[in-house]
């Protein structure tokens, strides 16, 4: 059908096979045959089925042979627990030509719209996971049946695309505008989040719902069912109430400006359009419209960027650098947490539901304790009343949780982590203190977000097993957590630390023991770029709003209330004191922490954020104004200095770590790839360092 080929260098394609068998109908209340396609790329449910240009051909193939078999409908599967899970866009990087990428476009839509323009009524069995394409190629079958257990979804445009084989196209026009916005904008912007079936049923995405054991069978029925007339599948005329679509769109582009602070998102902007357009276009216009916009995106820098971080993720979530061997790693079979405030709280209920083993958190008194304890079973309640984790599972993890004012219960852990007050002093006692109580093979980690982990375990008879284990807040949510291994730290506690950190189902990137590790290094220097053009005479609207371009998930002066101060000073004297005088003291800061300023916006009558006017009367600026323009270019050149020492300090090995420590510790955006290729796109990077920090490019590292 197509000889469309890939251009030089482009991973070679998987191919998924099509494959045709003729189910007899007759034991199923119908008679005549039903055509069943079965997507396959020969591997295990770890790789699934994708769409490259030869898989494409393979399908359009299959749909030749049961369309001129004597079947009365055609069907298409998966194979088992994943039906497909859409394009092959390892390619897209590679493309150098807009009429290849506008190619590809056509080429999808030409072979799915085959199921929805066939003489034969045509149906989708969606046995397992089923996104992008995936989903697409179902939307143009006439009916939809899903396992119980699929996940379905269109995450193109958290990719820096748009559904661009139909999905655009046809979901708007099946399920309304509004469920379209929520699939196709609102989901992508929260995290990518997927359907579960019970909820692609409720949109009318499916039509019906089976379990996994007898899908295949049932769905069958189903097929038959509704060819001999005993099912009928009513569809609703979505395209005649236009205020419906222009409130749908609004709402869809309001939830784009909050995500992005009103940075330009071409990816999402274009979807909304296509949305809008399906109301009056004919399958055919918006099918085009699609392949117009796709190929645009395709040739785009925020869509390499985009599939570089979204496979830097995928990446390093399945490999720590410089992890060393599994089989190093000592068994868990308990866990201490010193400290039962919120973050401590929040260490030991992840430890908890993760590990499943014993958990015990000590502090200075039996009120503290127990208020960590409250916090932690109360935690555990609100995941029964949403139905997340079982009574029965509430109960037994609740009965592992214990606390103390008496470290001595750390004697048989296997494995104790501080999140004490950060003092050094504190955190160094602190750790001579349990050395007396604990075995010579439990792990001592720390989750200090500053402080130098090699100097606590100065004076330890055995500082090999001391290590750092810094979380973000909320530890729940998210995923990213630097270890920091000192020169002493040996490779059973770093092994330990990791697997531990698998269990937590958290991303890990082991750094060098260094001042503030790397997200929080970064951050503080950027922040402080801000804060010092405030003190300079900058007023403070203008300089947060440097940043907003970017689509950071909040300004500055946001991030600085909830981190708070008196954290934010704290660790910029730790910087100052060891990196020097470019991580310099604000004195604005230092006035907010005096005067016990916890935040400078709050919120009005109408819950909009403005200014503290306490805040604001502490600021006492200087005659040296910056544009914000200017403020974003010296923010910008500090990243890139910055990053260029890490490197060159060795606190991380690659550039690639540096991106994932921003994308997943401070939210860096998709779109912009990681942090260092933004860099070099903008010049900055040469500007500042004489070099870019990814000299091939992203494509070679996607």
């Amino acid at each position: 059908m197509s000889d469309l080929k890939l251009p030089e260098g482009a991973p070679e394609e998987v191919v998924t096979a099509a494959r045709v068998r003729e189910i007899d109908l007759a034991p199923f209340g119908h008679t005549g045959t039903l055509s069943l396609i079965t997507l396959d790329n020969g591997f295990d449910h770890n790789r699934p089925n994708t769409f490259g240009p030869n898989s494409l051909a393979a399908l359009n193939d299959a749909i030749t042979v049961a369309e001129s078999s004597s079947s009365v409908a055609i069907a298409i599967t998966g194979k088992p627990f994943i039906f497909a899970a859409g394009a092959d866009l390892s390619g897209i990087s590679f493309l150098s030509d807009i009429k290849q990428a506008q190619a590809i476009g056509k080429l999808g839509h030409d072979v799915f719209r085959r199921f929805g323009e066939s003489k034969k009524p045509t149906f989708a069995f969606v046995n397992g996971l089923a996104l992008g394409g995936g989903l697409e190629v179902a939307l143009h079958c006439n009916y939809r049946s899903v396992a119980s257990t699929a996940f379905t979804g269109l995450p193109e445009v958290f990719l820096g695309l748009v559904p661009g084989w139909g999905g655009a196209t046809i979901l708007p026009k099946l399920i309304g505008p509004a469920n379209a916005v929520q699939v196709i904008i609102l989901n992508a912007l929260n995290n990518n989040t997927m359907l579960k079936a019970k909820d692609a049923l409720a949109l009318g995405v499916a039509d019906v719902v089976f379990e996994p054991a007898d899908f295949l069978e049932n769905s069958i029925k189903f097929a038959a069912a509704v060819l001999n007339g005993s099912k009928k599948i009513e569809r609703a005329d979505h395209t005649k109430d236009e205020a419906a679509w222009n409130q749908a769109i609004a709402v869809g582009n309001a939830a784009v400006t909050k995500k992005y602070g009103g940075a330009e998102i071409p990816q999402a902007t274009k979807a909304l359009n296509l949305i809008a357009a399906a109301r009056t276009n004919s399958l055919s216009a918006g099918f085009d419209a699609e392949d117009a916009e796709l190929a645009d995106l395709a040739m785009s820098n925020p869509l390499r960027a985009s599939l570089y971080a979204f496979n830097l993720i995928q990446k390093k979530r399945k490999k720590v650098e410089g992890a060393p061997k599994p089989a190093l790693a000592r068994k868990v079979t308990k866990v201490g947490v010193v400290g039962a405030g919120l973050m401590a709280s929040q260490l030991a209920l992840i430890m908890l539901r993760n590990l499943k083993v014993p958990v015990v958190i000590t502090d200075l008194d039996q009120e503290r304790v127990d208020k960590g304890l409250a916090y932690i079973r109360g935690e555990l309640a609100k995941l029964v009343e949403k139905k997340r984790i079982s009574t029965e599972a509430a109960a037994r993890l609740g009965s592992l949780v214990s606390g103390s004012t008496d470290k001595a219960i750390f004697a048989d852990a296997s494995f104790v982590i501080e999140a004490i007050f950060e003092e050094l002093e504190l955190k160094q006692n602190l750790f001579k203190e349990l050395e007396k109580i604990v075995s010579v093979e439990c792990i001592l980690a720390t989750n200090t977000s500053s402080l130098s982990v090699t100097k606590m375990s100065e004076g330890l008879a055995n500082p090999e097993r001391v290590i750092g284990f810094h979380f973000f807040n909320p530890v729940a949510v998210m995923p990213l957590l630097e270890i920091a291994r000192t020169p002493a730290t040996d490779d059973a506690t770093t092994a330990t630390a990791v697997n531990i950190g698998k269990e937590l189902k958290k991303t890990m990137v082991i750094v060098k023991d260094s001042p503030a590790f790397v997200v929080n290094r970064l951050l503080t220097r950027f922040m402080g770029e801000i804060t010092d053009a405030i003190d300079e005479g900058t007023a403070p609207d203008v300089a947060d709003a440097a940043m907003k371009p970017l689509g950071l998930p909040m300004t500055s002066l946001e991030l600085l209330g909830l981190v708070g101060p008196g954290v934010a000073l704290h660790v910029a004297e730790t910087l100052h004191k060891n990196l020097g005088d470019r991580y310099r003291i604000s004195p604005t800061m230092q006035a907010f922490v005096a005067q016990g300023i916890k935040t400078f916006y709050i919120k009005d009558d109408k819950g909009a954020l403005i200014p503290n006017p306490a805040a604001l009367a502490l600021i006492k600026g200087g005659s040296k104004a910056s544009t914000t323009e200017e403020v974003r270019v010296r923010a910008l050149k500090a990243l890139a200095s910055e990053a260029k020492m890490m490197l060159d300090e060795g606190v991380v090995s690659t550039a690639a770590e540096i991106d994932i420590c921003m994308l997943l510790g401070c939210g860096w955006p998709l779109h912009l790839g990681g942090i260092l290729p933004y860099l070099d796109r903008e010049g900055i990077s040469s500007e500042v360092t004489g070099q870019v920090f990814h000299p091939a490019g992203v494509a070679s590292l996607a």
